[in-house]
Formats: structure tokens, C-alpha cells, sequence
């Protein structure tokens, strides 16, 4: 096995294949995407839980390269989304870059390249592209007494397919993206649902539908139908884009959200639990048709409060309330900003991304950090929105990286470092336009906000801002090693 490359990439999630794609494009070929599961897809090969789906439209979800005219939902489930990256993966002749069961256990940059310790033995590259993703690792609260429960255990993405929820007494640990799809599935199935909600959540109604197949043969047909139908979605997700970064327009787009909640739910004391006290987009923006009828059911119960412990098999809320049950399923979401890649990257000082970041991930452009020579990290800080798709920022991205490694390749460069001045000016600049949006002004807590109450996570503009700043490499911005070892800020 050869275990010195050009370029390694982490990750073989969407993000990692559109890497080794764009890599491929370039006409490298002396590089391996590292992954250590046993099977591509990144988020949707792990998360498999009943009801899983993108809420994101499908054509939008995708490569702008590799059009999928084939999608049988308007919001594509979890099979389908990938079923096409693999399929994509496959057409573009990478997998045989792909290296599974292969973990990366420490990455470090030794001056003139990078040395990765893996579960697969010790790989060296001249670049590496950190393609984890920050949707990887669930997130899973310590509750007091949760060791003491003998009952079933479970995350969302780690689902538990062999466990049998028939006539089960259920307890759902969280109301978010992944809540919402799940618990109107299982609903159907258990004795007794028990929601915790420590949060209330803003719901709209899901424009979801079956796509009939003569829709499907037109836009395997016709190009152009492809083309606009994905300008058309962009068009719309943009314009409530607007709405993220001037407030008052989602405040009027929350009353659907309330339109909504008081034409399914006819209780009143269930319809104030679910009435949120926040402007809509504060938190993700949650689609679903199916959620409020759920909870409406006579064997549901939702508990508006946290969880405060767990006490034998009873899980017990922080106002009291209670509830015994034979399994716990937590929809609590993910190491989004604290991402454990972040342990096992260390640069060219010795010390590793997360000593850096100090609980505030910072990257200029969310893809490069000063100190990590020859390393990019993909859907990184500070470049995630509330309404458009990953597609859009991991090409804008992937633009980023390929210009860098050409320019890398041409100059005979030896390594790239950013100017710390120009990450933390850019940084500067997101930070001072956040307050204004409603990621900032929403009045809520999210998981944009990191452990010092910064908002690590969001871009304060439109995605169209995004292609146009992040796609452009500017030499400038770096300090740059040439095969001389002469380093210059050019």
C-alpha cells in the first residue's frame, strides 16, 4: 500500500467526495480520501433513523455538476441522498481513492509535510483537506443517574434498528431536525411517547411531494428544466435568506409557523408548550406536516422542560414532571463548533486546532487557520447559513482549495500558511455584521453560539457574497515557502 501522497482528504462524507472529485478535475491522481467507516455518505450514512430526509429541496441538494434528475421527493430521504453520492462517486471514478476502516487518530504538520497516525499505520501528504464535517459526532448530555438506566439507550444517529419500539414506553430527548422527522414515525409504533422539549421550536409546513415520474423524464430529458427548476430553488431559498439578515421579514413569515401550529393542534395548553418565545430563524428552520399531528396524539405526552436526571427507569424533568420508560432515544443533535477533528490536527507550533480555537473555531474564509501550513478544512466556522444547502458552500469552498493547490503546483510552492492578520480582519468583519441577523438578534440560545457565547457559525450574508469572496485565492492573504525555504508574504 502506498502511504506518501500528494494530498490526503478526511472524510468521505459530500463533502470528501467533492474533494476527491475536484481533485480529480485537476488531474491529481496521487491522493486518498481517509474515512473511517465502512461505506461513503458522511451524515447520511450514519444517520438512518425512520423519517430521516433532507429539509433542504432536492435539487438543490446536490452537485451543480452532478444533476440528479431522478429524485422521487421533492425533499429527498436519507437512502436516496446516498444512494446518489455513491453513485456519483462511482461515475466520477474516485472510489478507488477511497480508504475505509482507516481512522485518523493524530495529524501533524513536520515542516515540510504532514504526518497522519492512523488506525491504517502512519501516511504522509504535502496538503491535507479536513472533510469530517461538523454533523458527525452526536452530542449526547451527561444526565445524572443515565448510567443506572437498564433500559435501551440511544442517539438518533446511531440508531437502533434491532431494538423492537412495539408497545415500548418511549422517551425523546430533544426537539430538533432530527425529532421532528423521527417522532411522528415512531409515534405510530410505541405504547407510550414521552417528548421532553426543553426549547420550542418553530415549524413550518414541509412543501414535500412525490415526483411523478413524467416530472422525472422531463428533467432527465431537458437540461434546461433541471437548470431552472435548481435556479428556481435557489431563487426562493435566497429571498427567504433576506428575511436572516433582516428580522422583521422571518417575523412575518412566523405567522405561517403559527397558522400552522393552531390548525393542527387544538389544544390549548399543548399549543402554548409549542409556541416559541424567539423570532423564527434564531434556531433551524424546522419543515415538517407530520410533527404537530403527532404530538396531538393520546399517546404522547410532552413535557415542556430539560431534563434534569435520570432515576433508575424513570427519566425526570427540571420542573418535576416524570415519566418511566423502557428507552430513551436522544435527538440532541451534534459536536457542531467543538468538532473532534479539531483534537487531532496539530500545527506547525505543536499545539492542535482546538487549542487554538479556545472554544471560538476561526478560519479565514472558514477554510484555512493561521499556523495549519497546506491544510483546509471544508465546511468550516463562520460559513453556515440558516436557509441554503451545504452544496452551495462546500463548492464554493472546493473553487477555494483547488485554486490554492494549483497555485501551490505552479509556483513549486512548499507550503501556504494565511497571514494571522488576515484571518483575524476577516474575522473581525463577520463578527461585527452578525448582530444585526437574527442568528445574533433572534433572542434565543443555538447551537451557532460556541462555549464563550460567540457565534462561531453563521455567515452574516447571502450565499451569492459566498461564491463570489470564497472562490477567488489571493496569494496575498499568505505567507508562502518556496522549494528554497525562502518564506515571503506575498
Amino acid at each position: 500500500m502506498v502511504n506518501d501522497f500528494e494530498v490526503l482528504v478526511i472524510g468521505a462524507g459530500a463533502s470528501g467526495i467533492g474533494a476527491a472529485i475536484s481533485l480529480r478535475r485537476m488531474g491529481i491522481t496521487d491522493f486518498a480520501v481517509l474515512e473511517k467507516a465502512d461505506g461513503l455518505g458522511g451524515t447520511w450514512r450514519a444517520n438512518t433513523y425512520p423519517g430521516c430526509a433532507c429539509d433542504v429541496p432536492s435539487a438543490l441538494y446536490s452537485y451543480s455538476f452532478a444533476p440528479n434528475p431522478e429524485w422521487t421527493r421533492a425533499f429527498a430521504g436519507q437512502d436516496e441522498i446516498r444512494r446518489y453520492l455513491v453513485d456519483t462517486a462511482e461515475k466520477a471514478g474516485v472510489t478507488g481513492h477511497l480508504r475505509f476502516g482507516v481512522e485518523v487518530l493524530r495529524a501533524e504538520w513536520k515542516g515540510e509535510h504532514w504526518e497522519l497516525d492512523t488506525t491504517d499505520g502512519r501516511l504522509t501528504a504535502k496538503i491535507v483537506i479536513a472533510a469530517a464535517g461538523p454533523w458527525h459526532e452526536p452530542l449526547i448530555p451527561e444526565l445524572p443517574g443515565l448510567d443506572g438506566f437498564d433500559g435501551e439507550v440511544f442517539h438518533s444517529s446511531r440508531w437502533n434498528h434491532d431494538y423492537d419500539l412495539t408497545g415500548k414506553r418511549v422517551a425523546v430527548v430533544g426537539t430538533g431536525a432530527s425529532a421532528v422527522q423521527f417522532v411522528p414515525e415512531i409515534q405510530k409504533q410505541v405504547g407510550r411517547l414521552h417528548v421532553f422539549q426543553r426549547t420550542a421550536q418553530w415549524v413550518l409546513p414541509k412543501p414535500d411531494h412525490y415526483v411523478p415520474k413524467a416530472e422525472r423524464w422531463l428533467l432527465r430529458k431537458v437540461p434546461a428544466a433541471r437548470r431552472a427548476l435548481r435556479a428556481a430553488e435557489y431563487g426562493a431559498m435566497e429571498a427567504l435568506g433576506l428575511g436572516f439578515r433582516h428580522p422583521w421579514i422571518l417575523r412575518l413569515v412566523q405567522r405561517i409557523g403559527l397558522a400552522h401550529l393552531r390548525l393542527t393542534i387544538r389544544d390549548r395548553a399543548l399549543r402554548k408548550a409549542l409556541t416559541p418565545d424567539y423570532t423564527l430563524g434564531c434556531k433551524r428552520l424546522l419543515m415538517s406536516n407530520s410533527y404537530y399531528p403527532a404530538l396531538a396524539k393520546s399517546n404522547v405526552d410532552v413535557h415542556a422542560t430539560a431534563v434534569a436526571k435520570v432515576d433508575g427507569n424513570t427519566v425526570v424533568g427540571a420542573d418535576g414532571s416524570s415519566a418511566e420508560v423502557d428507552a430513551i432515544i436522544f435527538g440532541t443533535g451534534f459536536h457542531i463548533l467543538d468538532m473532534p477533528i479539531a483534537d487531532r490536527v496539530f500545527g506547525a507550533d505543536g499545539r492542535s486546532l482546538a487549542e487554538h480555537w479556545k472554544g471560538s473555531p476561526e478560519a479565514y474564509l472558514g477554510t484555512v487557520t493561521s499556523g495549519f501550513l497546506n491544510a483546509f478544512l471544508l465546511l468550516g466556522p463562520s460559513l453556515g447559513t440558516g436557509h441554503s444547502s451545504a452544496f452551495m458552500i462546500m463548492e464554493a469552498q472546493l473553487a477555494y482549495v483547488t485554486a490554492a493547490i494549483g497555485r501551490i503546483r505552479a509556483g513549486n510552492w512548499s507550503s501556504v500558511d494565511v497571514r494571522k492578520d488576515v484571518q483575524d480582519a476577516f474575522n473581525a468583519e463577520v463578527q461585527a455584521a452578525l448582530p444585526g441577523t437574527v442568528y445574533n438578534a433572534g433572542g434565543c440560545s443555538s447551537y451557532y453560539l460556541d462555549v464563550n457565547g460567540r457565534n462561531s457559525f453563521s455567515w452574516p450574508w447571502s450565499t451569492g457574497a459566498m461564491r463570489r469572496r470564497i472562490t477567488r485565492f489571493d496569494p496575498a492573504a499568505y505567507t508562502i515557502t518556496t522549494r528554497s525555504d525562502d518564506r515571503a508574504s506575498v
